[in-house]
Order: C-alpha cells, then sequence, then structure tokens
C-alpha cells in the first residue's frame, strides 16, 4: 500500500477516538448507545462491501433513479474504499466491526479510565507504528514490523496512559499494545488465523491494565 492510501487509512482508523471523546463528554450509558449503534450500521452494510454482485445490482438499479454523476461519484467512492483496504480484508469482515466490537466490550465492562486509555492507545498506537514505520523504518524484522514503529507505539501510549492510570501501568499498558501489535494474538500463528488487532489490541490492554491494578490494589 502506498504511503498515501496508507494515510487515508490511518486518518479513517483515527475515527476511533470519536469513543473516548464520546466517553470524556457524554458518560459510559451514551457512548455504549453511539458504539452500538454504529455496530448495527456497519453490519447490516457489510455485504454490501464484500458482495460486488449485490453493489453491482443496486448500481443497476440506481440508474432508473438518479443521474449518472450519482453512479460515477458512488464507483469513486468504491475505489476509494478498494485503495485502502489490505488484500487480505477484501473478502472477511472489515476491521471497523471488530473495533466497534472490541470497544463496546471495553467500555461496557471496564472503567472509565482504563476504557478510555485502551482505547485511544490502540487507535493512535495503530496509526503512528503503520505511518512511522513506513516512513521511517530501517531496522525491520521477518514480519515486516520495524524497530521504529513500534517504538512509536510504545511512547505514544505511554505518553496517553500515563495521566491516567500512572507510570507503572502506563508503561505496562504500553509494552501490551506493542507486543500485541507486533506479534498478534494469538502469537506466532498466521496472521489469517489471528484475531484482527483492531479487537485484540484494545481489549489485551484493557484487560492487563485491570488485572495490574487489582494486583497493585
Amino acid at each position: 500500500m502506498s504511503m498515501k492510501n496508507e494515510l487515508k487509512r490511518k486518518s479513517l482508523h483515527l475515527t476511533g477516538l470519536l469513543v473516548p471523546v464520546s466517553y470524556l463528554l457524554f458518560g459510559r450509558e451514551v457512548t455504549l448507545t453511539l458504539i452500538g449503534v454504529a455496530f448495527f450500521l456497519f453490519v447490516v452494510l457489510e455485504p454490501f462491501r464484500i458482495i460486488e454482485e449485490l453493489r453491482d445490482n443496486i448500481k443497476r438499479r440506481l440508474k432508473i433513479y438518479v443521474d449518472n454523476d450519482v453512479i460515477e461519484r458512488v464507483e469513486v467512492l468504491e475505489k476509494q474504499i478498494r485503495e485502502i483496504t489490505r488484500e487480505h480484508e477484501r473478502y472477511r469482515v472489515a476491521a471497523h466491526i471488530y473495533f466497534a466490537a472490541a470497544a463496546f466490550i471495553v467500555v461496557y465492562f471496564f472503567p472509565p479510565e482504563i476504557a478510555v486509555g485502551a482505547i485511544t492507545v490502540a487507535t493512535v498506537g495503530d496509526a503512528l507504528a503503520a505511518i512511522v514505520g513506513k516512513s521511517f523504518g530501517r531496522h525491520r524484522f521477518s514480519n515486516g514490523k520495524s524497530l521504529e514503529g513500534s517504538l512509536s507505539y510504545f511512547i505514544s501510549g505511554l505518553l496517553i496512559l500515563w495521566p491516567l492510570v500512572g507510570p507503572f501501568l502506563a508503561v505496562l499498558g504500553s509494552l501490551t499494545g506493542m507486543l500485541v501489535e507486533f506479534h498478534g494474538l494469538p502469537p506466532g500463528k498466521d496472521p489469517r488465523e489471528q484475531l484482527d488487532d483492531n479487537f485484540s489490541n484494545q481489549l489485551a490492554i484493557a484487560v492487563v491494565l485491570y488485572l495490574a491494578g487489582l494486583f497493585l490494589a
């Protein structure tokens, strides 16, 4: 994927920050409602993204009622979505569905500081790791990830979590997120057999922060 398309993809990915912002501004119940509505819409629309024949039938029907300009805009949008979709995602469940599912679990089950921190770190850290790794990554590992990308994840996570949960848990949570982003879950498996990192990353951070917090209490 080109740097331009990577930036487009991560810009879209960063809309996930609306979840912690909503939590801070409107509270838990409103945020759960918003995530639930978004998840429902994502699932309903998902077949139209995956099944090309279904999209083509819709466009044929649209031509009866709308101008060709509208159809052309739809096709431009389809092209832009294809450009920022990774090859293995084209016929699998989309990343935003995994993100919404994990965000709902994290907001529902964990305390506010952990929920806000885990979702923010997973969102910002993933974006920075990809952009920094692609732009400045010089020390590559066998899986294609870079030392520079991983360090950018860790440092951003530390800065986000420190004011929320303190220094020790911030280091632990950032390290957890970095390792899950690097290795995936379960570690060592073929990427196609692992949990989507949009699901596993924020959930792993939240679980580790919560259990470590209990131990330290």
